[in-house]
């Protein structure tokens, strides 16, 4: 619906002797034969006195950024081509003002890269492009600053490039990652730190190319030094052919990139963040013990540096969902599908109940799976599918069985609110985590067995 909106708007403007332009990432879809929703539109020839009356006949006009004259209609964003003065530092630090005078190609010199440099005239079916994007983005397939001299006043390309890169399998060029190491990033806010993260995690099919250019142009060193730690981190060639840590990390990201589709967005987040940041205990580690490579219990040493990243994301829950909670639980059990599988006794059924206590156990079995298959090589990896069907069987792949005996039914017995109930309801449900307690009547009944016990 917005784009026929947006066409409609345009044809408004045109009546009124302006020219409405599709600008920016729709345009850049378009060529790429991707689906994309927001559509973005530049007014030239009709100032904001002018243009916010004409728009009120498409519905509610929300004014956006009333300073500089974006307004959002019909689900479209329209604003006038601005003019950029910087005035401080970081990537807010600019006075913007609306200039409907301005030219094309001096509305976008303003963009950060030529392929999001490209506009197009919906009533003439034309492309406007000033700085040969199109050629980049279909033919060189390179990512590439539109003016290298203002480029770096908005610290956020940096990241905005790494995404880029990876999601349109594009190459930067040497003369852009060089004004990209120049820039520095500590002005950044985590939200929109995070808001470009995702993007990569989530919309690159293999995110693999952005954290491998995030470290080239200095990203990683200066935003996230516990994952620059898994750089020339060994591991034992037994079993991880493929090399060093951060190599092994690259391939794990890039096969849990591929297991996520079928999940909402908060999970989604859930296990990337779980692939990133699951081997951040080896660096702390890592020893040569007996002659070979060993990294002893680096899965709970990994949770404090997986809970500095999440701070310097600031990610907690995200729709509701306890992102970070699930993703230091991927990263201090990432192994426990297949101990469990490997192990020499019997893994009882209350093993599996007290883990889904800490993670969900199918978002657990997912990262593990991309663990195991992200090496070069051979390795059997059925354990894990044993797993599942397992926490399945048992109905906790997302959560832990609920109590069967409640408060209510301890008050009942005549138990009193107050720590003895606690402590009974808190052995009860251990005894239901075992198999030892199966229905409400057996719970009732431990729960009178352990009244009548005498208190020492």
């Amino acid at each position: 619906m917005s784009v026929e909106a947006a066409t409609a708007i345009a044809e408004a403007i045109r009546r009124e002797g302006g020219r409405a332009l599709f600008v920016g990432g729709w345009v850049r879809d378009r060529l790429l034969d991707i689906a994309s929703k927001d559509v973005d539109v530049e007014v030239f020839g009709i100032p904001a006195d002018r243009l916010r009356p004409l728009l009120h006949q498409f519905g509610m006009v929300n004014a956006v950024g009333e300073s500089f004259t974006v307004y959002k209609v019909a689900d479209v964003d329209v604003s006038l081509p601005r003019r950029d003065s910087k005035i401080g530092r970081g990537h807010r630090g600019f006075e913007v003002t609306g200039d409907p005078s301005m030219s094309i190609e001096e509305a976008a010199r303003r963009r950060d890269f030529t392929v999001n440099a490209i506009a197009w005239d919906p009533l003439r079916d034309e492309y406007l492009d000033p700085y040969d994007g199109r050629i980049d983005l279909l033919e060189r397939r390179i990512l590439r600053a539109v003016d290298p001299n203002t480029f770096a006043d908005d610290s956020l390309r940096v990241l905005r490039g790494v995404q880029f890169a990876a999601r349109f399998d594009l190459t930067m060029t040497p003369e852009t990652k060089e004004v990209c190491r120049r820039i520095p990033l500590d002005d950044l806010p985590a939200e929109r730190i995070w808001g470009e993260v995702e993007k990569l995690l989530l919309l690159a099919e293999r995110p693999s190319v952005g954290w491998a250019l995030a470290l080239e142009l200095g990203v990683v060193d200066r935003m996230f030094p516990e994952l620059r730690a898994l750089v020339a981190c060994p591991q034992e060639p037994a079993w991880h052919p493929e090399g060093d840590v951060w190599v092994h990390t690259l391939l794990v990201i890039d096969q849990a990139r591929t297991r996520i589709d079928d999940l909402d967005r908060p999970r989604q987040a859930a296990v990337m963040l779980g692939a990133v940041c699951h081997d951040l205990g080896k660096p702390l580690t890592t020893a040569v013990i007996d002659g070979r490579i060993r990294s002893m219990e680096h899965e709970q040493a990994g949770v404090p540096p997986t809970l500095a990243v999440l701070d310097r994301l600031n990610v907690h829950s995200i729709g509701g969902f306890d992102v970070r909670r699930q993703v230091v639980g991927m990263v201090a059990y990432h192994l426990a599908p297949n101990a469990f599988y490997k192990s020499k006794t019997p893994v009882g059924d209350g093993a599996f109940r007290r883990l889904a206590q800490k993670v969900d156990l199918e978002l657990l079995a997912r990262v593990a799976l991309s663990d195991c298959l992200g090496r070069t090589g051979t390795f059997d990896c059925s354990g894990i599918e044993w797993f599942l069907d397992r926490a399945r069987a048992l109905g906790v792949e997302h959560a832990p069985p609920a109590p069967l005996v409640m408060g209510r039914h301890l008050l009942a017995l005549g138990v009193a609110p107050g720590p003895e109930m606690g402590r009974l309801l808190k052995e009860l449900y251990e005894r239901q985590l075992d198999g030892r307690v199966t229905t409400l009547d057996e719970g009732l009944a431990a729960a009178r067995d352990l009244l009548a016990r005498p208190t020492s």
